[in-house]
């Protein structure tokens, strides 16, 4: 299956302006795209290849083909939640564990491995192209665009932060009710996977408040746990991860970060970061309605979520 086409139907105000004129402002097309698109002759003018400064009056039709694309990723049968589709994007909903894109320790078990394949059984075809990125062991919703047109929106959008993410964790300690976290971000020039807050960093905002906390005792270096919700203004690497710790709250399960306070081995009750990424909402690149997905945290979330208000009710019936 060829990817999606656009396009555009002049009308009496667009008289006299120049097919790029239409292409940015009408459909939306960035000038990066555009310069992919034009050594393709993929721009058409009622039906025949055109250049850009050619000038359209009422009632022509310019189009825009894609060039057909595939995948060179090695199809793989992984199970797959996809949450919402249609001829432009895809919206997954990423189990843990399981990484994004091959890499050179992971070249193959991907959500990229496993798209191609879905692929195979749908009989569609197009380059999987990732608008936002999870951890490998980071749980949630994951926007995947089937054409270079939609990810050049979606990108932008994301970059002007009209995106909405919001993500779920449980984390060390008893939270404020609320905060935002605005603290740039780097590279930890001493661990090889880390990063870190540093003024020499990007900019770097978390927003979150707090939705329950679970008051324990003797639970460790920082005592008791807290389930926050958390908003993203920007999207580092690590970033909810790094901020949570930096104002002196990991996240359960962070090997990674929570080794800075002293918690050497994750928790049997909860293996892995306990943070999902459960909500999103962003304009449509098509037409610019909205497109609102959610998903519940996975079940080793629950059951960690479950443990805690278990652990809160027997030490109250201690004391």
């Amino acid at each position: 299956m060829k990817n999606a086409d656009i396009s555009y139907n002049c009308k009496a105000e667009d008289d006299g302006l120049l097919v790029k004129e239409i292409l940015r402002l009408r459909l939306k097309l960035s000038s990066h795209l555009l310069k992919k698109i034009k050594p393709l002759g993929g721009i058409l003018l009622n039906g025949e290849r055109c250049g850009v400064r050619h000038r359209v009056k009422a009632g022509d039709v310019v189009s825009v083909m894609y060039p057909e694309e595939t995948s060179y990723f090695e199809p793989q049968n992984i199970p797959l939640d996809v949450v919402y589709e249609d001829a432009d994007l895809l919206i997954v909903n990423k189990q843990a564990g399981l990484i994004v894109h091959p890499t050179h320790n992971f070249p193959d078990g991907t959500l990229a491995n496993a798209l191609v394949y879905r692929m195979q059984q749908t009989g569609e075809v197009f380059k999987p192209r990732f608008v936002n990125r999870l951890d490998m062991n980071t749980s949630g919703l994951l926007i995947v665009a089937k054409n270079a047109r939609c990810q050049d929106f979606l990108s932008n959008e994301m970059a002007a932060n009209r995106v909405d993410k919001i993500y779920t964790a449980v984390v060390h300690g008893i939270t404020e009710p609320s905060g935002t976290i605005d603290l740039p971000i780097m590279k930890d020039p001493d661990h090889k996977a880390r990063r870190m807050v540093s003024p020499e960093g990007y900019p770097s905002v978390t927003h979150y408040r707090t939705l329950e906390t679970f008051n324990i005792k003797d639970t460790g270096q920082i005592p008791g746990y807290s389930l926050v919700e958390l908003k993203l203004d920007t999207g580092r690497t690590h970033q909810i991860r790094v901020h949570m710790t930096h104002i002196g709250h990991p996240l359960v399960g962070d090997e990674l970060y929570a080794q800075l306070y002293g918690y050497d081995e994750d928790p049997e009750w909860m293996p892995r970061q306990a943070l999902h990424a459960g909500s999103l909402s962003f304009a449509h690149p098509a037409d610019g309605h909205t497109v609102s997905v959610s998903a519940q945290p996975p079940q080793d979330m629950l059951d960690c979520l479950s443990l805690l208000r278990k652990m809160l009710v027997e030490q109250g019936k201690t004391e």
